[in-house]
């Protein structure tokens, strides 16, 4: 926190300034959504991945690695998803807080393949399962934010952090950490509702991200065209991926936002089902701010929902 200090005559007519806000980086549009949600007017947070890039492979530039050399509170998911902003803090020595969510305790996790669970459980998540450079998707699923709770839960983790490092904010934080929780509330049910005719209906989708998603409300994923982001499905998977598809009656599979679709569109006649719209899992093409977090939310279920229901 920045103390000012003033000379004895001026400190008996003046009132003393307000700390500052802490310079706050976040990594992925979601988390800054939320960071900005929780500080309000008293300050704008930096996000660092731009509309359209790859959480696991990005470069920061040098205007970044400044900023970043300048921080002082780091929110991020973790190095399972920005393995590029683990490097930068080291390349940079940064002092900052670090509130490494998926580390945070409270947070809902799962490895992929599996239902989700709180961290620190008794499911031992191994990062190094995690193959951040060929993007192989095995362990721990990074894609944490798709799961509302622990939107609820980072909410209250991002609101003590700013009040430790602004004391005098801390009124503000908290009751913008109420406020956000009654977003959240409202997009949750919100998206269950337009969810709720067609959550018995299977679908598949570009790759493997959205298992919390699906656990949280209920759907029925069948299978993903790549198991990671960058990964090139071969020959065996697009077959067994139509077989699936055709057995299990799926109606949909869905392509991404900024991804290619072409492998999408094909898989689609290939099995005889519908290309759904893109998915937007992080808010790529979506305005930046406070309000981000819901409109993936219910964004998502929108677009599922769309498919989905035209049988």
């Amino acid at each position: 926190m920045r103390r000012f200090f003033f000379p004895l005559a001026l400190a008996i007519c003046v009132q003393p300034a307000l700390a500052d806000a802490p310079k706050v980086i976040t990594d992925i549009a979601p988390i800054h959504a939320l960071v900005t949600q929780v500080m309000g007017d008293r300050g704008t947070p930096e996000v660092l991945l731009p509309a359209g890039g790859d959480p696991h492979d990005f470069q920061l530039r040098p205007s970044q690695a400044r900023a970043l050399a300048d921080a002082e509170l780091i929110v991020w998911m973790g190095e399972a998803l920005s393995p590029w902003l683990e490097r930068g803090l080291d390349g940079v020595g940064s002092k900052a807080v670090q509130l490494e969510l998926l580390e945070a305790k409270g947070t809902v996790t799962r490895s992929f393949g599996e239902a989700g669970e709180e961290a620190g459980g008794a499911h031992d998540h191994t990062h190094e399962a995690h193959n951040h450079e060929g993007h192989n998707h095995e362990g721990l699923d990074p894609h944490a934010w798709l799961d509302p709770e622990n939107g609820r839960i980072w909410l209250g983790l991002i609101a003590e952090a700013l009040a430790q490092a602004d004391p005098e904010g801390a009124a503000t934080y908290r009751a913008n950490e109420i406020e956000g929780r009654s977003v959240i509330d409202a997009a949750e049910a919100t998206a269950r509702a337009i969810l709720a005719p067609v959550q018995d209906r299977p679908f598949a989708v570009l790759h493997d991200a959205y298992g919390y998603y699906a656990d949280h409300f209920g759907l029925t994923i069948v299978g993903a065209l790549r198991m990671g982001d960058a990964a090139q499905p071969g020959a065996a998977h697009v077959r067994d991926l139509q077989a699936e598809l055709q057995a299990s009656g799926a109606a949909c599979i869905f392509p991404e936002a900024n991804h290619d679709s072409a492998m999408v569109e094909q898989m689609a006649q290939a099995a005889g089902v519908r290309m759904g719209a893109a998915l937007d899992p992080s808010g790529a093409n979506m305005n930046p701010g406070a309000g981000l977090y819901a409109a993936v939310l219910v964004g998502m279920a929108t677009d599922i929902a769309a498919c989905l229901a035209d049988r």
